[in-house]
């Protein structure tokens, strides 16, 4: 009988052996790291149909946007993310959470689209991660120093002349001239004789020189009426001196 036992000591040893070391092996095989791609089929924006959208990300300032990415389940972590976005570049981050290393956040320029996704992750058995929800920015970031433009004054002369406010300009001049010769001529021998007065009223206007003859009301010539009336008074001397003459003979 003691022969028996030690027999099958001898046969369960070397199992017994195995088991332990498998079980020794185990949490070396659980350390092991091993590479994840993203669910979500990309180019994708953080403003893309179908990708859900929250107001914040983490502490992603509000001027960026904002991408969270997070794994299945509670067994795995991340131990590096690989991003790239166009424009920005690539991104690799170490530093995860919160809450736990299975979540992780990222920060682009607005707008940027991301390219490409890859995850290195330890624990569990995935075969990929996903994207949660993006926060799109909500502001825009003020211009840096070496991103502003000045622009130079325009040395192009400008000269505007106006007159000031206390000169007034005189109005245009107009001249206005107004004459009204009156000529009268009266005999009054025995016999009188009287020649309407002629009366002459042109009106110039400034700006004009000569122009038609002067006018009187009869539009007869200032020429003619004179002559006229040193007729009738060379008539009425005549007539005056017959009449003497013919008075001292009587």
């Amino acid at each position: 009988m003691p022969v028996y036992r030690s027999r099958w000591g001898a046969a369960t040893l070397p199992v017994a052996a195995s088991l332990l070391l498998a079980a020794g092996a185990a949490p070396a095989f659980a350390d092991d790291t091993y590479t994840l791609p993203l669910h979500q089929p990309l180019p994708l924006t953080a403003t893309s149909q179908g990708v859900e959208h929250e107001k914040t990300c983490a502490d992603i300032p509000a001027s960026k946007d904002g991408w969270h990415f997070v794994l299945p389940g509670n067994s795995t972590t991340f131990v590096k993310l690989t991003v790239t976005f166009e424009p920005g570049g690539q991104q690799v981050v170490t530093v995860f959470g919160p809450p736990t290393d299975k979540h992780a956040y990222v920060a682009s320029v607005p707008g940027a689209k991301l390219t490409a996704a890859s995850a290195e992750v330890k624990g569990g058995k995935l075969d990929w991660f996903n994207l949660s929800h993006t926060c799109p920015a909500t502001t825009r970031p003020s211009p840096s120093p070496s991103q502003s433009t000045s622009t130079k004054p325009s040395t192009s002369p400008s000269a505007s002349t106006s007159p000031s406010s206390g000169t007034s300009v005189p109005p245009s001049a107009s001249t206005s001239a107004s004459t009204s010769p009156s000529s009268s001529t009266s005999v009054s021998p025995s016999g009188s004789a009287s020649s309407p007065a002629p009366s002459v009223s042109p009106s110039a206007s400034g700006g004009t020189t000569g122009g038609d003859l002067a006018k009187t009301g009869s539009d007869t010539p200032i020429g003619l009426l004179a002559t006229l009336a040193g007729a009738l008074v060379a008539a009425g001397a005549f007539l005056v001196l017959r009449r003497r003459k013919a008075g001292a003979q009587g």
